[in-house]
């Protein structure tokens, strides 16, 4: 279980509330703090570590919401639950706007006392720890902070995070590529966020959950009568998403006669409902997202080059987390704390052999799969996240890569993290030398051929001291 000590103040002037509260959170194995009136409990505040306030309303009855606020001013990720003994709706109300985080009522139970406290301190920690990753870029150039706080700290997402800020404010049409579970949509919506278009609709189209031969309607709408079930007339995304952002999810998988039409739109920034014959002109900002290689399909004209020239404006990579490990151990301790409160658990971190298979792991499903993990390890673990819980296996054909690439392991004092961090640096160098030599030594190529970013390639190729005639 964690070390760390969780201090809790208790504020009353009734010796034997104090006494009782104190009893039960002694159980809970938290550090209690006393104070008998508000002075006390602002000295406490000021000069201690707290991870919770539990205080007597009366304490607070003259002025509450003054109160209240003076401690929010001061602390204001610090959780204040008040205890009252009567249950009052009123001022249960009453607290809550004050900025209390909780309102316990008279008779108490103990089971809800801990439920209540235990939660309000997870809300506090997650709090605190998301502020401080934000205060370490508040005097920064960077906008979209919160998109960090998603993403991790990396250079990689610090590098995109310049990107995002970089176009935003411009009107340019804007690809952004990367793997499913990366993060596009996020990306996207920080874009938009940040934009002169922020008060106007964000409007997502997924083009690959969109059947053909509806396709049409959905972007432009149509009029009534159309077609047999047009019943009413309907906006399409196009209309909806006017003075604002379209996010073309997957774009890749529109028909080519469809991307056509959607050229013509961007072209011409006017657009016909299904069974119109007026044209309804639009003022919207395109972001599109796909998790194939543009430029290549361009070229093989699987998708329309004059399309791609048009939407490529200013491209964005999201790279894979396998090409950001050093993302993980945040991503999944912020999971882990969301989850937290969300069973009502208290989880205490993820244990060094369990983060090692963390680190050493591919993630196919990249962002996406981490949060479903550390879930899904969460409902089964007690104390901590043990490797037990962890529900991670290679696939078939990766296991085969490994076995036939690996060099013999030592069995004496590896842990299975070491031994899957070997096997996959084995591996990943053994496939980058071969993507060079299907490419006759040319990175940009064999970056293309991987998906990823050439800056990903060249920094692998000297960290794995690759020569191009291997």
């Amino acid at each position: 279980m964690s070390s760390v000590i969780t201090n809790i103040l208790i504020v009353s002037e009734e010796q034997k509330i104090c006494q009782i509260f104190a009893e039960i959170m002694a159980v809970e194995g938290y550090k209690v703090l006393l104070a008998s009136n508000a002075d006390g409990a602002m000295r406490a505040i000021c000069v201690e570590k707290l991870d919770c306030v539990l205080a007597s309303i009366k304490m607070f009855s003259n002025d509450s919401l003054g109160i209240l606020k003076q401690i929010k001013d001061l602390a204001p990720n610090l959780p204040v639950v008040l205890i009252d003994s009567l249950a009052d709706v009123r001022q249960a109300v009453t607290a809550i706007k004050g900025g209390a985080d909780d309102y316990l009522a008279m008779p108490l139970d103990n089971r809800e006392v801990v439920r209540v406290i235990r939660e309000a301190v997870k809300n506090g920690k997650l709090k605190n720890r998301l502020s401080t990753f934000r205060t370490a870029w508040e005097d920064s150039k960077y906008d979209n902070c919160d998109l960090l706080e998603s993403m991790g700290y990396s250079n990689s997402v610090r590098h995109l995070l310049g990107d995002v800020n970089h176009v935003a404010r411009s009107n340019f049409t804007v690809v952004i590529t990367g793997e499913t579970g990366t993060g596009k949509e996020l990306v996207a919506r920080a874009i938009h966020k940040t934009s002169t278009r922020a008060d106007h609709p964000f409007i997502p189209v997924d083009c690959g959950s969109i059947p053909e031969h509806l396709l049409e309607s959905e972007l432009f709408g149509h009029e009534r009568g159309s077609f047999t079930g047009a019943e009413v007339q309907r906006r399409g995304k196009f209309e909806m998403a006017h003075k604002g952002t379209l996010f073309m999810d997957e774009v890749t998988n529109m028909s080519l006669g469809s991307q056509a039409k959607f050229l013509r739109v961007l072209q011409e920034r006017q657009i016909f409902r299904v069974g119109a014959t007026r044209s309804i002109k639009i003022d919207i900002r395109v972001i599109a997202a796909t998790n194939q290689d543009l430029q290549d399909l361009a070229e093989a004209k699987l998708f329309r080059p004059d399309l791609f020239y048009r939407l490529n404006e200013f491209m964005i990579h999201i790279p894979p987390l396998r090409e950001r490990r050093e993302d993980i151990p945040y991503l999944a301790n912020r999971f882990l704390e969301m989850v937290n409160i969300e069973l009502g658990k208290n989880i205490s971190g993820i244990a060094d052999d369990a983060m090692e298979l963390l680190l050493a792991y591919q993630w196919p499903g990249n962002v996406r799969q981490l949060r479903a993990t550390i879930r899904a390890a969460a409902l089964a673990a007690r104390n901590t996240i043990e490797i037990d819980n962890l529900n991670l296996k290679q696939s078939p054909v990766r296991a085969r890569q490994i076995a036939s690439t690996s060099p013999e392991l030592s069995w004496k004092n590896v842990s299975l993290g070491e031994m899957v961090s070997q096997s996959t640096t084995t591996v990943e160098r053994w496939v980058i030398r071969e993507a060079l030599r299907r490419t006759g030594g040319n990175k940009a190529k064999a970056a293309r051929l991987l998906q990823i970013d050439y800056k990903t390639i060249h920094s692998k190729v000297k960290k794995y001291e690759i020569s191009f005639d291997a």
